[in-house]
């Protein structure tokens, strides 16, 4: 009798301990990459909601470690390009995300090197892919 009152016990703590917490929130944004070199020759920003729009970055090598195959369904994309550049010292991210009630707005923060500051003498073309974990219209600034 007491074995089995042991084992009850047991198995009441190795049950309770195995319980997950499944209402874990993710943030309302995520830079996936940001880099210096290898986006467009021209600025433009994008964004891709679309599962036809979304199999460029689901098959892109860096990106997809970073991705499910399915994270349109629940995610909006932004791809962010500050176009090509005479030097480097230029970035482009995102600098603030507000979530209302009807949408997304997104303020895009482009650097530039300051005047007399030793830079790099190459061509760059900055660049940044931005996950957005939600599916209202987004508004970029």
């Amino acid at each position: 009798m007491r074995n089995l009152s042991l084992l009850i016990v047991l198995l009441l703590f190795i049950g309770c301990g195995s319980i997950k917490n499944t209402d874990e929130s993710l943030p309302l944004y995520e830079i996936l990459i940001q880099k210096n070199n290898g986006g467009a020759k021209f600025q433009f920003y994008e964004i891709i909601s679309q599962e036809d729009e979304f199999v460029m970055i689901k098959n892109d090598p860096e990106l997809k470690k970073k991705i499910k195959p399915n994270a349109i369904v629940s995610s909006n994309f932004l791809l962010l390009s500050m176009g090509e550049k005479a030097s480097g010292g230029y970035a482009i991210t995102v600098e603030k995300v507000v979530e209302t009630d009807k949408n997304i707005i997104v303020t895009i923060k482009e650097t530039a090197p300051k005047p007399n500051e030793t830079v790099t003498t190459a061509i760059t073309n900055p660049y940044c892919v931005v996950r957005i974990n939600s599916k209202k219209e987004i508004i970029i600034q």
